[in-house]
């Protein structure tokens, strides 16, 4: 039995997902803990597989009322309901995703002495994992060379799990189900599950100049707060029905992702790990734009490694306007043999093999 916990995130949920369903087809049975509310509460079940709730807190940076009440309740509860879970399930080993919801079945799995191998995404280790480190037998990290904050003896370079059904897409599917025209690139735009405002606002100024070069699938989350779905719906609205014909607003995508993946020509968004590991690992061609403050600048982190090996380009959020995106995303469009070498070349950052060494390396451990 190997016991796998993480989530909040897609980040966070995506390898452990890809490492299930390895675990899954060698017959080697494994179970989930997460949160409540985090997108692996829904992503998990909906892959058979056994999930269990604790409650978790956040570990947040700055100071907030909340800190308190996820360190002094959330956190001790999460790590007093991952103990008598582990003590019912009794696995061989853990295997933590990262991010704080890991981070109390970590603890739990230290008071129960059962190992632990913790897997690092991002090119900046994050606050939990680097506490999560200190109790793990082996650390998993995304990118070569990367160990800071980690002790090097327990690290081993393992890439980023892709989830499988990712790489069966269809560019026809895609084509078909979003009624595309198959002469036109395909700009994909997203910011993740709830969206990025700023990307979301400075592509809707630029909607008419940018759909006379190319169509676009744009993510866009649903926040309330910030209404971006809505306002580019009206800017949608107001758009020649020529040009509206090319321009699909989506909140969510799920099943679609991967004939979406198969049918794009650019993807623009954030550098989060998930997107980054996506993008790579299936040879997509990049313009991102790292969310700023994020812990350790870990997306410009991602994106800058990337870049290096030539398969991105990168504006700084601080940088973007609608007339540099609109210029870079033409440039980049109008150089096809170009962006097809950017897409070879994010390819080798990706580890093909990730999940196989992930789970090679929990045999070992457990």
């Amino acid at each position: 039995m190997i016991v796998i916990a993480g989530g909040g995130t897609g980040g966070h949920t995506s390898p452990g997902l890809a490492v299930a369903a390895l675990l899954r087809e060698r017959a080697i049975t494994c179970a989930w803990i997460g949160s409540r509310g985090g997108v692996e509460a829904r992503l998990v079940p909906e892959r058979g597989l056994v999930y269990h709730a604790i409650p978790t807190g956040k570990l947040r940076r700055y100071w907030a009322w909340q800190n308190v009440i996820d360190l002094g309740f959330h956190v001790p509860a999460g790590v007093v309901a991952a103990w008598r879970l582990l003590k019912r399930l009794r696995p061989q080993v853990v295997f933590a995703t990262g991010g704080f919801v890991a981070l109390p079945v970590v603890l739990a799995a230290a008071l129960s002495r059962v190992p632990i191998v913790v897997h690092e995404q991002t090119a900046v280790p994050g606050l939990a994992n680097r506490i999560a480190a200190r109790f793990a037998r082996r650390i998993a990290v995304t990118f070569s060379g990367i160990t800071d904050g980690f002790p090097a003896s327990k690290v081993a370079h393992t890439g980023n799990p892709l989830r499988p059904e990712l790489r069966g897409g269809s560019r026809a599917d895609a084509i078909a189900r979003f009624g595309l025209d198959p002469a036109l690139p395909l700009v994909y735009v997203t910011g993740g599950a709830q969206g990025a405002q700023r990307i979301n606002r400075t592509v809707g100024q630029v909607l008419a100049p940018l759909l006379h070069r190319a169509q676009v699938i744009h993510q866009c989350g649903d926040n309330p707060t910030t209404g971006d779905r809505q306002w580019l719906e009206e800017r949608r609205a107001a758009l020649p029905a020529t040009l509206a014909r090319r321009y699909t607003v989506i909140p969510y995508v799920r099943t679609e992702l991967a004939g979406i993946y198969a049918a794009t020509s650019l993807l623009l968004g954030r550098a989060g790990a998930g997107t980054v590991n996506e993008c790579c690992q299936l040879g997509v061609p990049a313009l991102y734009i790292p969310l700023p403050g994020a812990s350790g600048d870990e997306q410009m982190a991602n994106a800058r490694h990337v870049e290096r090996a030539g398969g991105c380009a990168v504006v700084p959020q601080a940088l973007l306007t609608p007339e540099r995106l609109l210029e870079r995303v033409e440039a980049l469009l109008a150089d096809p043999a170009a962006l097809k070498e950017m897409g070879e070349r994010a390819r080798t950052v990706a580890v093909p093999d990730a999940a196989e060494r992930i789970v090679k390396l929990l045999l070992e451990t457990r």
